[in-house]
């Protein structure tokens, strides 16, 4: 026996322990030999917009569809295409591909993590899967319909994002504040699993079971009780009996702790192994130290490795003490500020590729927010997995949105949504709360009282995520964990005090909700004085979220980026980063609201003809001193710090900034080089950080950068960067002001995501810049890219060349088809515009709907 464990424990750590890929597959990293195999399922995929009459059968001739890779969208639209443009209706997608040989004697499986709408999934002709939702994973099982390691094999899968009112979110997408953008929009997987292997925890379909659950009791700084719940199935005709081993390595990956249990598994039923051990002196998870340990499970079958996979664990306790407000690891804990997120890029629409779900967690962390609420839907694995890594809680909701159907199906839907949800995405701690319920509806009481209980029976063990919702709906301030409110709500008659109080959506101020005027939201092609105006009005109330009454605990900005929407003609511009992910003043402002990290200081003035004569810094410093004119004009003033307030209110320095006197010194005295403004943020009595500013002359030169954020191109068919091209003086400061357009052309391993069609190239300067999307392909290697004007002439900006590398993928890809060359074209974007007929009543009382909606849940 003593040799058989030891067998069993030298398989463990020497093919268990090397991990095999940096993104999460069904719930499980990947690890190397551990008896699963993975393919990356995304390349290969023939696609048609619109129906076709047996699209779904073996022998349909597809080969003049376009390939294409997933994640997909229906179609490509412009960076500004709201108000109902993109395409909504039936799409198909087609795969031809031959099962691996190293497929042999595994169950094969194809996991789809998301599909917009509803569809329909067919393997060689035969209809093996029906589903409805967009955001919940797909699993199909090959091996039930046949097919084997060696088959050539055909996935037909019908896409229809049209609106339908029988599966949450319900709403029409034309009274909808966001956009159904359709297709596979992301990743699939082909997986083969041993008879005798890990469940599936949606799969499973039980109520707290299935798969692998982290859960926690007895946290302290000295220890805590760690248990790993891992069912195995036994698919086999024969009764298992397997080893199950849970080895925990901290970060230099150093074992802490070893965990195994020996099951009895019947032919065709599973068992669950409890496991558990004690941690001494664990490193706690917070935004601010996001540890994270790894959980390395094997399955061990006849002294083989028949499955295994890795989970990514972060200890912590946080506790809703109503007056007390939140805590965290023991102790009260600040105000808790972020914003709102939706899945949604320029071009491409929800089709995100994991590294920018990467980047975008990133980009909100950098802006100093710490917990996102995920609006109004689950997001993408990687994207959760990204919040785990970084720092970021997040409030997880179930889909919808201001709507509510009478049908009691429709409610079962959204309970069978949540379910799977918290089963999904349980093992994160990143995850803080579950918003069980449909935004902004007006609901039964009975219905928020299910969701509720379904959260605590699905997650029944110590330190679950709360449960949240508005406290004005039925059912909710008497029972919820934390409820949805101001902090003007604290004291109310009605307002009970033993509840967290927290603001889902902060940042608001339209005129009314028909117009959609406000000061928060500014287009970063509008410029200076309008993005200023956005900076400002969010930092006010952001302010509003920092207080003493530590009932209330914090707020979502709404919203941080700029996306589409369906109920109006604009975009929303609110976001602090734009729809390509550039930053607007406002990203400096959330920045500088971090008083404990990096010093930063930002002057929120571009020096150009049209600028302030007040001159606003952000800063978090202790004061900050302005310098124009090379020492001409010198001010110190203090950065004013409120715990009530705003933790670094902005330095406004008053008729600072003098064009005419800028022109005298460049055009008088020849000598430009003075005209400057230099800021000091200043600490302790030290100046601990700089910016200069100067104002730009002619434009005379393209400058292109990659906005990589420290992740690297992968060559997998597609993932995307975006590539930047800055119009320039001589001296390298920007020119806000100028008016070009650029072309961009790409020779290497990479291909450009969109053409005039949707004016992405060439594409308009707007406020000095002009982004490209570059998709890699699926090989390693150079990309060169080129931009200069679309127009040229002896004073045109000088051209610029940048060059990145792709890196191999980690995991094997499976497909036949390569994609096409190009991945828009112009008849593709007249293809299936089919904007329905709806008359202005129609549009005026859905409106009016929205309208009340808002007004009612107390959007400010």
């Amino acid at each position: 026996m003593r040799k058989i464990l030891s067998t069993i424990i030298t398989l463990l750590f020497t093919t268990v322990s090397a991990i095999a890929a940096d993104t999460s597959v069904a719930g499980l990293y990947p690890v190397a030999n551990s008896g699963r195999i993975i393919y990356n399922f995304n390349q290969g995929w023939r696609f048609m917009l619109g129906d076709k009459t047996g699209a779904e059968t073996l022998d349909f001739d597809d080969k003049n569809w376009n390939v294409v890779s997933v994640p997909h969208t229906l179609r490509l639209e412009p960076a500004e295409a709201s108000g109902g443009r993109n395409y909504q209706g039936i799409a198909w997608y087609r795969k031809h591909f031959t099962v691996p040989a190293d497929m042999k004697g595994k169950n094969i499986t194809l996991h789809f993590e998301a599909i917009m709408g509803k569809q329909e999934i067919y393997v060689n002709g035969k209809l093996a899967c029906s589903h409805l939702g967009g955001y919940q994973p797909i699993t199909v099982d090959l091996s039930k319909e046949g097919i084997k390691p060696g088959d050539k094999c055909v996935i037909a899968v019908k896409t229809d994002n049209s609106d339908d009112k029988t599966f949450p979110p319900g709403k029409k997408q034309s009274a909808l504040d966001f956009c159904y953008h359709g297709g596979i929009y992301r990743d699939v997987w082909l997986i083969g699993k041993s008879p005798v292997a890990i469940t599936d925890a949606i799969e499973a379909n039980k109520v707290a079971g299935g798969g692998v659950f982290l859960h926690y009791d007895n946290i302290t700084d000295k220890s805590a009780q760690v248990f790993v719940n891992v069912e195995v199935g036994n698919t086999s005709a024969k009764t298992a009996r397997p080893t199950v081993i849970a080895t925990i390595k901290d970060k230099d990956g150093k074992t802490v702790g070893t965990m195994k249990k020996s099951l009895s598994i019947a032919a065709g039923k599973d068992a669950t192994a409890m496991l558990g051990t004690t941690i001494k002196r664990p490193h706690l998870w917070s935004p601010e130290s996001p540890y994270l340990y790894n959980v390395e499970i094997s399955v061990v079958n006849n002294g083989k490795n028949t499955d295994g996979g890795m989970v990514r664990m972060g200890i912590r306790k946080a506790e809703f003490r109503g007056k007390d407000g939140f805590w965290l690891n023991g102790k009260p804990y600040h105000q808790l500020i972020g914003g709102n997120r939706h899945q949604d890029f320029a071009y491409v629409g929800n089709a995100l590729p994991n590294s920018q779900q990467w980047r975008d967690a990133k980009r909100l962390r950098d802006a100093g927010m710490i917990i996102i609420r995920a609006a109004h839907y689950p997001q993408d694995p990687s994207f959760m997995d990204a919040c785990d890594e970084l720092g970021l809680f997040v409030i997880v909701p179930t889909p919808g949105w201001q709507y509510w159907n009478k049908d009691p199906r429709f409610g079962e839907l959204v309970h069978k949504n949540t379910r799977e949800i918290i089963r999904r995405d349980r093992n994160h701690p990143s995850v803080l709360l579950w918003e069980p319920i449909l935004n902004e509806t007006r609901y039964p009481e009975d219905f928020a009282l299910k969701a509720l209980q379904i959260t605590r029976d699905e997650f029944p063990y110590p330190g679950r995520p709360g449960a949240a919702a508005d406290m004005h709906s039925a059912g909710v301030k008497e029972n919820y964990d934390v409820l949805y409110g101001w902090v003007d709500d604290i004291g109310k008659e009605g307002t009970p005090d033993d509840k967290c109080i927290f603001t889902r959506e902060f940042g608001e101020m339209v005129d009314d909700w028909y117009a959609h005027n406000n000061i928060n939201r500014a287009s970063r092609s509008w410029g200076e004085r309008p993005q200023l105006m956005q900076a400002l009005s969010l930092c006010d109330t952001n302010g509003e979220m920092h207080h003493a009454q530590r009932q209330f605990i914090g707020g979502c900005q709404w919203h941080p980026f700029d996306h589409q929407r369906g109920y109006h003609p604009d975009p929303y511009w609110g976001g602090i980063y734009d729809a390509f992910r550039q930053k607007k003043y406002a990203f400096e402002m959330f920045r500088s609201q971090q008083r404990d990290t990096e010093p930063m200081v930002f002057i929120a003035n571009e020096m150009t003809q049209w600028s302030p004569d007040d001159v606003t810094v952000f800063s978090n410093c202790d004061s900050v001193r302005l310098t124009m004119f090379e020492g001409d004009k010198v001010m110190t003033l203090p950065v004013v710090h409120d715990d009530n307030d705003k933790p670094c209110a902005p330095v406004v320095f008053k008729d600072f900034w003098n064009f005419w006197k800028a022109r005298d010194y460049s055009y008088k005295q020849r000598n430009w080089q003075r005209v400057s403004l230099i800021a000091e943020g200043i600490k302790d009595g030290k100046v601990v950080v700089t910016e200069k500013k100067m104002p730009s002359r002619r434009s005379t030169k393209i400058r292109l950068y990659a906005d990589k954020m420290g992740k690297d191109l992968v060559a997998d068919g597609s993932d995307f960067i975006v590539i930047v091209a800055e119009i320039t003086d001589d001296n390298g400061n920007v020119k806000r002001l100028a008016k070009e357009n650029i072309l961009f052309t790409v020779e290497g391993e990479g291909r450009i995501i969109g053409d005039a069609s949707i004016f992405a190239n060439p594409r308009a300067v707007e406020w000095g810049s002009a982004p490209v999307l570059i998709q890699s392909t699926g090989k390693p290697g150079k990309i060169t890219v080129t931009a200069r004007a679309a127009f040229g002439g002896v004073h045109a900006p000088a051209a610029d060349t940048i060059t990145i590398e792709s890196v191999p993928a980690t995991l094997p890809a499976c497909y036949t088809d390569k994609p096409s060359v190009n991945i828009q074209t112009q008849s593709q974007r007249r293809q299936g515009d089919n904007q329905p007929a709806v008359s202005a009543e129609e549009i005026k009382r859905t409106l009016e709907e929205v309208n009340k909606q808002q007004m009612d849940f107390g959007v400010q």
